[in-house]
């Protein structure tokens, strides 16, 4: 009698699996997921910090992507390792939760696993690692509590730190100042008030805020206004038009009376809708739908800017911006539905197709909605910059709506883990080996960021112990690599709290495979 197969595949005596099916077990597949999530983590490593180098991403389709963001390269990649996969979701989960830290979240991840790696090597239980290291997150999780500290001041400092690396030293405090400024213009601050626009002109210097909005689109009228100034406006989801029918009609006309009197119909119908339009007193109108030509023409010729074919979310924007409510039907007016507008100015720009207008919407100085004005021509580094401030905005408004920063520079990964390190000594189990490598792994933030600042790691990480030991918490990597007492270097602490705890679910649950059956046969 044959001995039974135990690796899971059914093979020998009966067979559940195609030919074309492998299935890996024990050491080997540890070391695929071990291998694949050290590689995954050494693409982000040289790009973190204030010192990291960028990425030139080249696809398929032979557009090409210069950036430092961990977020963008991620999406970019074409991965088909099952450990590579969970990494890219890691990622994706960070950049959703927090829109930042999502290079240091695969980098303590990567860590993580290669630290687990080394330990399953000496016969240690992954289980027993996994114990390890859910007890030194916890560890962590008391330590960030005890050193978060409230906003208070430090907002603009929340802001250069997020920035940092992606933007030079002028050019981060210039943008952190407007970001900053911005922020406390809002009375609740939230990222989703708050809109990104290209100028397509100028530098970074010319970058603005204003409250309202922008769009972008052609005119039907070129005498519309161009400028206008303490407006009333109306905001319409219903076409300015005849409606059409829903079903075909066919209309029999046999005199050419009729036909006038058709004709003469339309016009009055036209006519009824600009006059309800001019009797509210509004200077601009914006509709989702379409808007007749007639009506056009007569509402110009009364200075009244019509601004048709809109999208939903721009509708929305608008309505938010004037404070005032979308208006279904012409015949629904009242004057509580109408809005105010302070200004509005129409641009018009060279591109590659001619020209094109932009149309800025400014409301009163309390309107809810904000746009973002990033100064600078079309181009890489201007979808970089973008990225980069909206990464920051995310982080910020995160500080805000928890009233909690720490410090960053690897301040909070090596007081960590030291602390898990006192407390792993007084552990007689195998789970002590675990937390000394979770230990391991967080210092692995203050040893890249030494290492990419072209610094000796391993002197800075023993001088950082050394400070840390004497009790100068405010130690930690400066954007030079220095060891210093840091005063700006603020993160929000959710950020940070997010990053540490995705990273480890995310190996705990890789270290809890112990096969992996691929239906390819790789």
């Amino acid at each position: 009698m044959m001995p039974p197969n135990t690796d899971g595949s059914g093979r020998g005596p009966v067979s559940i699996v195609r030919q074309s099916t492998t299935v890996t077990s024990g050491v080997a597949v540890t070391q695929k997921l071990v291998d694949a999530s050290i590689a995954f983590g050494n693409i982000l490593r040289r790009t973190y910090g204030p010192n990291g180098l960028d990425k030139m991403m080249y696809k398929s389709s032979g557009q090409t992507a210069v950036t430092s963001d961990g977020a963008k390269i991620v999406s970019e990649l074409l991965v088909k390792h099952p450990a590579a996969k969970a990494f890219v979701s890691l990622a994706q989960s960070q950049e959703n939760t927090c829109g930042d830290g999502v290079t240091s979240t695969v980098i303590i991840a990567s860590e993580l696993m290669r630290e687990a790696g080394r330990l399953m090597a000496k016969n240690v239980h992954p289980l027993k690692i996994v114990e390890g290291f859910q007890r030194a997150h916890a560890v962590t999780e008391e330590i960030i509590e005890k050193r978060s500290k409230p906003l208070k001041n430090h907002l603009e400092a929340v802001c250069q730190t997020a920035m940092s690396g992606r933007v030079s030293g002028d050019e981060r405090d210039f943008l952190a100042k407007l970001l900053h400024d911005l922020l406390l213009s809002q009375s609740s601050p939230d990222y989703e008030d708050i809109r990104m626009a290209k100028a397509d002109e100028g530098s970074v210097f010319d970058s603005n805020w204003f409250k309202g909005c922008i769009i972008e689109k052609r005119l039907s009228l070129d005498r519309f206004p161009h400028t206008l100034k303490s407006s009333q406006v109306m905001v319409l989801s219903c076409p300015l038009e005849l409606e059409k029918p829903s079903r075909e009609a066919e209309i029999e006309i046999s005199t050419p009376d009729q036909f006038r009197a058709f004709s003469q119909q339309e016009k009055t119908l036209l006519q009824e809708k600009w006059e309800k339009v001019i009797k509210t007193g509004v200077k601009a109108v914006f509709t989702s739908g379409s808007c007749d030509k007639t009506i056009s023409h007569k509402l110009a010729d009364e200075s009244i800017l019509v601004v048709s074919d809109l999208h939903e979310d721009q509708l929305l924007d608008l309505a938010q911006v004037f404070d005032c409510n979308i208006i279904d039907h012409l015949d629904d007016v009242e004057p509580s539905d109408l809005g105010n507008m302070l200004k509005y100015e129409r641009m018009r720009l060279r591109d590659e197709e001619g020209f094109k207008e932009k149309h800025y919407f400014y409301g009163a100085p309390s309107s809810s909605l904000a746009t973002f004005v990033v100064g600078g021509n079309q181009g890489v580094s201007s979808e970089e910059l973008i990225r980069t401030i909206y990464d920051a905005l995310r982080s910020s408004c995160l500080a805000i709506a928890h009233d909690s920063v720490i410090l960053g520079g690897g301040n909070l990964h090596i007081a960590a883990a030291l602390e898990i390190r006192t407390i792993a000594e007084q552990q007689s189990g195998r789970e002590r080996l675990g937390m000394e490598a979770f230990a391991r792994a967080l210092e692995a933030i203050p040893s890249t960021l030494l290492d990419n600042a072209g610094t000796n790691k391993l002197d800075g990480l023993l001088k950082l112990r050394s400070k840390h030991r004497e009790d100068q918490d405010l130690a930690g990597i400066d954007e030079f690599g220095e060891v210093k007492n840091l005063m700006t270097a603020w993160d929000a602490t959710e950020v940070t709290k997010q990053s540490i705890s995705i990273a480890t679910e995310t190996s705990c649950a890789l270290l809890r495979v112990d096969q992996v059956i691929s239906a390819r046969g790789d």
